[in-house]
């Protein structure tokens, strides 16, 4: 016998084995319970998520020769003909390719033909969306006025092309993308029942390679048995996919929270020598972007049996939220920009260094420098000290505007002025916390108060500074001969901008 591929072989027969539409299933059985049948149902959804097969079901459900039922015998001469394709008041058309008015007319002339030996003559349009408008027009007289024993099953993947005329005509489903546990239940079942060795971490890659779609879950399974050799192991479904070991993901990750660019090198050299995809690597990064951001905002929205939960949350500590939010984006735009760059590689290297030259206050010399760890000394200088930690967003803030007010071993007392009390927020203080103990090699504690106005900070440090450099320029100006030259010669002065 020739072999049947996996996604034919278990196309579901009855409502019983569909997965993962419980939505449409639930409401297509009160109907047939009920008995009422609408003359026109629409399957809406992407490709893959079953509006074919439910079409079938439905169809068996109308004629099946035990009657009317939502749970169709599956072995009279309708049901078995209708899972052929061979059953004669049963048509399939693909608009696609059956797009003109002249094909309309000609299947609408049959429809006033009572069905051969089915209880219903039904008519399935798939990518009804392709119609022609003058074919739309045809179609919509009979939607309008259809004969008793004619139903229509319309099935598109882009409803938004469909006429209104025609939707308002219709009952309308909208079948959800396949949940990700859905898919990876059902590809164990199916090789459960073939006998197939396989390795359970391998079929979360094929669920997220499928992207929703049952089918071609189903179609990536065959390649990866045939890949395998009747085996399907995480390895080699890896390699066949070209999907990233999420380990290279976390890499990168804890490469971006030390600002370490040679490390981020090091991760894009071993990824292109196994030949990975970057496209699903920045797909990837995104998502785990997410998931420490959602650990920052809200750790519970996190899953309980997500095995990186405690490595995502470690991040969300590590990482300030702007940083978080600026790296998801520079990550999606990354994959965008992919096609345009000289190779995939190039592309993957600039946007893992855009991250890197516009992370939150980092300055701009040019080059991306790690600090370096210091002893375990301190020699009181907090302005200074504030300046060289490795801290962001407002961890950094916080350093910058707060007074040291008492520092004994491994304890520091700052201050900040009230009004900026929203810096002293317990998630602030533990990132700057991390950064100290980054910085000294050793557990730090710190402790922070509110005090009217703080005294010398780096940020007034920084302040004193900037005014002075902007007093040597304005000395400078005032002293230069060429710019006498120009007061006397225009009868001018030198305006001060600072004092404006």
């Amino acid at each position: 016998m020739s072999y049947q591929v996996l996604a034919r072989k278990w196309r579901p027969k009855n409502f019983a084995n569909l997965v993962g539409q419980e939505h449409v299933v639930r409401a297509l059985r009160h109907a047939l319970e009920q008995k009422r049948l609408h003359h026109a149902y629409l399957f809406t959804g992407t490709r893959g998520v079953g509006k074919t097969t439910l079409a079938r079901i439905l169809a068996k459900c109308l004629n099946c020769e035990t009657g009317i039922t939502a749970e169709p015998c599956g072995t009279c001469g309708a049901c078995l003909e209708i899972d052929a394709g061979r059953h004669a008041d049963y048509v399939e058309m693909d608009a696609a390719s059956n797009r003109g008015v002249e094909e309309m007319a000609q299947l609408l002339e049959r429809a006033v033909y009572a069905p051969s030996g089915g209880r219903f003559k039904i008519y399935m349009i798939d990518e009804v969306h392709q119609l022609s408008g003058h074919a739309f027009n045809a179609m919509l007289k009979t939607l309008e006025e259809p004969p008793e024993h004619l139903k229509f099953i319309l099935a598109t993947t882009d409803p938004q092309k469909v006429p209104v005329t025609v939707l308002s005509r219709c009952l309308q489903f909208n079948l959800k993308l396949m949940p990700h546990e859905a898919i990876v239940g059902h590809l164990a079942r199916i090789l459960d029942s073939e006998r197939i060795e396989y390795e359970r971490g391998a079929l979360p890659l094929l669920a997220r390679a499928a992207a929703g779609s049952m089918r071609d879950a189903l179609s990536l399974l065959d390649q990866a048995i045939a890949h395998g050799a009747g085996r399907v192991g995480a390895e080699g479904v890896r390699d066949m996919l070209g999907a990233v070991d999420q380990s290279y993901l976390f890499r990168l990750l804890d490469a971006l929270a030390a600002g370490e660019g040679p490390a981020l090198m090091a991760v894009a050299d071993e990824m292109q020598a196994r030949s990975l995809s970057f496209d699903s690597a920045l797909q990837d990064l995104a998502g785990w972007l997410l998931r420490v951001a959602l650990g920052q905002a809200a750790a519970g929205a996190l899953p309980d049996n997500l095995p990186e939960r405690e490595r995502v949350l470690e991040l969300g500590r590590r990482l300030d939220a702007e940083s978080v939010q600026l790296y998801y984006q520079i990550a999606l735009q990354g994959r965008s920009d992919l096609p345009l760059a000289p190779d995939e590689h190039a592309g993957f290297v600039m946007t893992l260094l855009r991250m890197l030259a516009f992370r939150p206050d980092v300055p701009a010399t040019g080059a991306i420098k790690v600090p370096e760890k210091k002893s375990g000394s301190f020699d009181g200088d907090w302005p200074a000290l504030a300046r060289e930690l490795p801290a962001t967003g407002a961890a950094k803030e916080l350093a910058r505007h707060s007074e040291l007010k008492r520092h004994a071993e491994g304890m520091f007392e700052l201050a900040v002025p009230k009004s900026l009390a929203h810096l002293a927020d317990k998630a602030y203080q533990d990132k700057l916390r991390a950064a100290l103990e980054q910085h000294f090699g050793r557990p730090v504690k710190i402790a922070v108060q509110f005090a009217e106005s703080a005294g010398e900070t780096t940020a007034s440090r920084e302040s004193g500074e900037r005014e002075a450099r902007r007093a040597e320029a304005a000395r400078a100006m005032q002293g230069d001969a060429q710019v006498r030259g120009l007061v006397d010669l225009f009868d001018g002065r030198v305006v001060d901008v600072r004092r404006k």
